[in-house]
């Protein structure tokens, strides 16, 4: 465990870089353990607030538990006017209690750039908690938001995203990952992770890293947000785009018809982006079911195949 000191009830450590630390009180509960922040990615700070909000408590979800409470962990500069942080934190609050969990206090430091998360703690049944590093050959990879929002926030950035583009970006971002969790629970998935700062190939290679099976992704399956192509085409991309591309370089086969374009989205950084949930070829038609009656769009995007050398292979 890297050097930390094994113990009984740590049902999930950092050991295979899971979405949250998992730690058992009894036969019944375990505590599940989280931690995210950053800087604003939207112009509107009560948007921005329950952005962040959703991006923390999407770890408690990603290992199937639910949240129960909630720190603040913000920092913001003493020039900032009062408005502005006070509307952060009343973002964060409405997005915790639309997730049924309430915020318990937290801590603010003075900082020269506005950054907010949570610390979030969450529950689970023992032994019911999914992780990231079970994942079998012949399950079917399902995801449950389009890809992009790294991609929109930075051509915000850049005064180039506007109207149904960033509405929609920002729709799937303020989109609890709370209904995609249960229904990957009700059929017991085998493996799950969110897909948040190292896009979706990173976050595959690590969950088919830690169950020692390889990853098959379907370009052509992938969900993509409005506009998102046509500004990769034009140039915009987050700097964490390319150095995800170049860190995957010796995990990832990429077929010869994958072009750059491809490449960049299939790792572009997501906040607060959805479940890709590993769940056995029989349960798929019920969890795609189950899925759309609670209002998410599920779409198969590849499986899972004995190792073949590569963590994950990426196909037309």
């Amino acid at each position: 465990m890297n050097g930390a000191v094994p113990h009984p009830d740590l049902l999930v450590g950092f050991e295979h870089g899971d979405d949250a630390a998992v730690y058992r009180l009894d036969e019944r509960v375990a505590l599940v353990l989280t931690v995210d922040f950053f800087a604003p990615i939207v112009d509107d700070p009560f948007t921005y607030g329950a952005i962040a909000a959703a991006n923390s408590m999407s770890d408690i979800y990603a290992v199937g538990g639910r949240p129960i409470t909630a720190l603040n962990v913000a920092a913001f500069p003493r020039s900032l006017p009062f408005e502005v942080p006070a509307e952060i934190l009343r973002g964060g609050v409405e997005k915790v209690a639309e997730a049924g969990a309430i915020i318990v206090g937290g801590h603010t430091v003075d900082d020269v750039e506005p950054k907010y998360g949570l610390s979030v703690v969450g529950v689970v049944e023992p032994g019911k908690q999914v992780q990231n590093s079970t994942a079998q050959a012949g399950d079917v990879l399902i995801l449950t938001k389009p890809l992009g929002t790294g991609v929109v926030t930075t051509a915000l950035k850049n005064g180039k995203a506007v109207g149904e583009v960033l509405d929609t970006a920002v729709e799937s971002m303020l989109r609890l990952n709370r209904d995609a969790a249960a229904a990957m629970v009700s059929v017991g998935a085998h493996a799950a992770t969110d897909v948040t700062g190292f896009g979706i190939v990173g976050h595959l290679m690590t969950m088919m890293r830690a169950s020692g099976t390889t990853g098959r992704l379907r370009r052509s399956a992938l969900p993509v947000l409005p506009g998102v192509v046509e500004l990769l085409t034009d140039g915009i991309a987050p700097g964490g785009t390319h150095r995800n591309l170049e860190s995957c370089a010796a995990s990832v086969c990429w077929a010869d018809d994958i072009g750059e374009i491809d490449r960049l989205l299939m790792c572009d950084p997501q906040t607060s982006g959805g479940l890709l949930i590993s769940v056995r070829k029989d349960a798929v038609d019920e969890m795609l079911a189950d899925l759309h009656r609670k209002g998410v769009v599920g779409t198969v995007v590849g499986d899972v195949t004995p190792f073949s050398g590569n963590a994950v292979d990426v196909t037309r």
